[in-house]
């Protein structure tokens, strides 16, 4: 049996006031599929360079990073995703989506609504058993 590939990605799950800002991705194999804006660490990066860069990248914003919310692991068909997540906020409420069809902020009890990629829903979890305050 073939061993799979591990990607390490960041994620952020960005607060503002009591609401949580999540992303519709606008392509490849989950297109249309909502999850917490991030990516791939890279080589000599650390995870908060990364999922700095991540944001500045996808949403042309900038980042303060809180908190570390934790890791999760999942399983996906061809890969094994290991995701940090981290609590921020947004430096200034500007953002412009670059990679992503949509975007909204979100009450914490909207969350099960929206049709999340089954890693983000594990972040989810987390997210309800830590006060955001």
């Amino acid at each position: 049996m073939e061993k799979k590939k591990i990607i390490e990605v960041v994620a952020a799950i960005i607060i503002k006031e009591d609401k949580i800002f999540v992303t519709q991705r606008g392509y490849g194999q989950f297109k249309d599929k909502w999850e917490f804006p991030g990516g791939k660490v890279e080589l000599n990066e650390s995870k908060e360079e990364a999922l700095k860069r991540e944001i500045k990248e996808e949403l042309d914003a900038s980042i303060l990073i809180k908190e570390f919310l934790g890791t999760i692991t999942y399983e996906y068909e061809k890969f094994i995703l290991l995701m940090h997540n981290y609590i921020c906020k947004l430096e200034n409420d500007s953002f412009t989506l670059l990679e992503h069809e949509a975007a909204k902020f979100v009450y914490l009890n909207e969350l099960e609504q929206i049709d999340f990629l089954p890693a983000d829903i594990l972040v989810i979890n987390l997210l309800k058993n830590k006060k955001l305050h």
